[in-house]
């Protein structure tokens, strides 16, 4: 091979060597510059979507889905085989809707559900109340927060009126089969267990634990920090930091162990002991009402300074207020 011929065919070697290397390199930088994926959203073939929905980014709807009209979608939420958003419901961002599940309805108002949350398999949220007062047309509203967890076949229902809406804050779970009714708030932080029952305007405060199987008559109050014991009938109002348990349910103390997981310190748990045995177990007949056992603990000079003490006192109170039920008995209440 003659040399000229040899330096040809270096040089063109080399050309190739340099092409090459250039697409390498072109290429690791297309991958080191940000992308502006717009993160399209998944939609089964079998899956029923109004054109008119507003569906957001990264959104997965699987097969026999059905979304509405008037629905709006977050970025990311995910619809699983067979679950239904109907009439104008919001999600918010990240929600997860299982198997079966159905929210919202088609009804005039309208369903609203933050972020993150979870709605189990063949779960109703956003349904028409059961409340014989509603009238056709009226609107009805449900609104719920962030980070809740709704278990299985749990119901929750829209308002009853337009003047009212069914609230549910943050951070709940709701376990299996619980029911909540028209025109209920529910705070932030609860645990309701399977077949958590409530009726009508319930209030419920935060981190109330309910076991399973219980009832809560309509428009009764739970203050915060409360535990209903399994299988509880609540007929009247229960405050704060109280625990009750029966067919028809009592007081039977302070909910001791929720306090100490909630980071009550131990001189706070000492006074609600002390104030709660002054007011609800008297040692003896001359201690007089229970109105001048409560202001016994409001005036004295340790318990008054102790704040959970003045919420208790307070929450107390507030179940004689009018258009309430007053206050959970207590076996041994003299007064």
């Amino acid at each position: 091979m003659s040399p000229l011929l040899r330096v040809r065919r270096a040089v063109s070697s080399l050309h190739r060597f340099s092409r090459t290397l250039s697409r390498a390199l072109a290429s690791e930088h297309k991958l080191a510059e940000p992308t502006l994926d717009t993160d399209p959203c998944s939609i089964h073939p079998a899956a029923v979507v109004h054109p008119n929905a507003i569906i957001g980014q990264g959104v997965s709807i699987g097969p026999f889905c059905t979304v509405g009209a008037s629905a709006k979608l977050g970025n990311q939420c995910r619809l699983y085989p067979g679950s239904h958003v109907f009439g104008d419901t919001v999600l918010g961002e990240h929600c997860a809707l299982l198997t079966g599940a159905v929210v919202g309805d088609d009804l005039p108002g309208q369903t609203v559900v933050g972020c993150n949350n979870t709605i189990g398999y063949h779960a109703v949220v956003g349904a028409k109340c059961q409340d014989s007062k509603y009238e056709a047309g009226d609107e009805c509203f449900l609104q719920i927060g962030d980070n809740n967890e709704i278990r299985e076949y749990a119901s929750i229902h829209r308002s009853s009126k337009s003047s009212d809406r069914t609230l549910i804050g943050d951070n709940n779970l709701i376990m299996g089969s619980c029911h909540i009714a028209h025109d209920c708030k529910i705070g932030n932080n609860n645990i309701f267990a399977n077949n958590t029952l409530l009726a009508g305007h319930v209030v419920i405060e935060d981190y109330v634990h309910t076991a399973g199987a219980i009832v809560i008559h309509q428009f009764c109050h739970v203050g915060s920090f409360a535990f209903i014991g399994g299988g509880s009938a609540i007929s009247q109002d229960v405050p704060k930091y109280m625990m009750v348990t029966g067919e028809r349910a009592e007081l039977r103390g302070l909910n001791l162990e929720g306090l100490r997981r909630r980071g009550f310190t131990t001189t706070e748990m000492r006074s609600l002991r002390t104030a709660y045995q002054r007011i609800f177990m008297p040692s003896d007949a001359s201690s007089g009402g229970f109105e001048e056992r409560l202001a016994e603990v409001e005036q004295d000079e340790v318990l008054a300074q102790v704040s959970s003490v003045r919420s208790m006192v307070q929450s107390i109170r507030d179940c004689f207020a009018e258009n309430r039920r007053g206050i959970c008995k207590f076996r041994h209440w003299n007064g």
